[in-house]
């Protein structure tokens, strides 16, 4: 079966579900370790690959795409309830 997530790039702490992921679904994705998702994560969005502190940049395509606006813990939904836009 198809990974459920996908890691764009090797830098990236942030991953794109491919589908809809429920709370509490473990997640095995490539060779690496699997994660569980803390909440239910809508397809096409993005799941946090570890803790994240509040502040912290949220890294896909190995780029920066927003900063953290509260703490995220690994496997939670990363959106704009959580993310707001990079700073310069």
């Amino acid at each position: 079966m198809a990974d459920p997530i996908l890691v764009i790039h090797e830098k990236d702490n942030v991953a794109v579900a491919l589908r809809d992921i429920e709370a509490g679904e473990e997640i095995r994705f490539g060779n690496g370790p699997s994660i569980t998702a803390f909440e239910s994560i809508p397809a096409s969005h993005k799941i946090a690959l570890r803790d994240l502190a509040q502040g912290e940049k949220v890294i896909k395509y190995g780029e920066i795409v927003g900063t953290t606006t509260m703490p995220v813990k690994k496997g939670s939904w990363v959106h704009g309830h959580n993310m707001g836009a990079a700073d310069g």
